[in-house]
C-alpha cells in the first residue's frame, strides 16, 4: 500500500531510523547475516510486546509488520496453521493481511497516546511549542491508525464465512468474526481521539502571554 501521508512528521522516521542504526551496531554480524529475512511469516515472528512500549517499541514493530505486509508468504507447508487445500490457504492469507493490519493499527494508537495530551491546562502555557508539536504527533499516528483500519476491514472482506476454522489461528479468526458482527470496531474510537486532540490543539494555539 502506498504511503497514505507522503508529507509525514520526519520525527517518526528519523526515531525509527535511529532505532535500527542501534541495533546494527549492537547486534553481532554473525547473527545479521545467519539468515535472510524473506517472508511474511519471518517478519511476522519480529513482533514482540514489552510490558512497558516506549514511542521506539512501537516504530520498530510497526516496521516489522509492514514489511510481513509487503513479504511474500512462504510455502503452505511452513504457514503458521495446518494448510490443506487452496481454499484454506487463500483464507489463511486473507486472515494474516487482516491481523496484521489490525496490529498495525494498535501499535500506532499506541505511538500516539504516547504523544498525545488529554488537557490544555493554563500551566503547560510555557511548553506551548513543545506541546503542540507533541499532539501533532499523536494526530499523525491516529491517522495512519485510520488508514490501516481501512486495510482491516478490506481484508477481512475478503474472508468467507465457514462451519471450519484454522485452529493455529483460531485469534485471527476470532478478530475476523468480532470484526463481521460489529463488536470489534477502531473506526469510531480514533475519530473519537483525533477531535479530542483536535480541541487540545486549538486549546493550546489559543495560548498567549496572558494564559499563564
Amino acid at each position: 500500500m502506498e504511503n497514505p501521508f507522503p508529507n509525514a512528521d520526519n520525527l517518526i522516521v528519523a526515531k525509527l531510523k535511529t532505532v535500527f542504526l542501534l541495533l546494527f551496531l549492537v547486534l553481532p554480524l554473525g547473527s545479521l547475516y545467519s539468515y535472510k529475512i524473506l517472508y511474511a511469516e519471518q517478519f511476522y515472528k519480529l513482533y514482540h510486546r514489552h510490558f512497558y512500549q516506549y514511542p521506539e517499541d512501537y516504530l520498530e514493530n510497526i516496521y516489522y509488520l509492514e514489511k510481513a505486509l509487503r513479504s511474500d508468504f512462504c510455502n503452505p507447508l511452513n504457514a503458521l496453521a495446518v494448510i490443506k487445500n487452496k481454499e484454506e490457504w487463500a483464507r489463511y492469507r486473507n486472515l494474516f493481511r487482516m491481523h496484521v493490519s489490525l496490529k498495525i493499527v494498535e501499535s500506532y494508537l499506541g505511538l500516539g497516546s504516547k504523544y498525545d495530551k488529554m488537557y490544555a491546562y493554563f500551566y503547560n502555557a510555557p511548553w506551548q511549542r513543545e506541546n503542540i508539536k507533541s499532539l501533532e504527533i499523536a494526530r499523525e499516528s491516529y491517522e495512519y491508525a485510520k488508514v490501516y483500519w481501512l486495510e482491516v476491514l478490506k481484508w477481512n472482506a475478503q474472508v468467507k464465512k465457514s462451519w471450519y476454522c484454522l485452529e493455529e489461528i483460531q485469534v485471527w479468526e476470532d478478530e475476523s468474526y468480532r470484526i463481521r458482527e460489529g463488536l470489534l470496531d477502531y473506526n469510531a474510537i480514533i475519530d473519537r481521539q483525533i477531535a479530542r486532540v483536535d480541541r487540545v490543539l486549538n486549546d493550546f494555539r489559543n495560548m498567549d502571554e496572558n494564559t499563564y
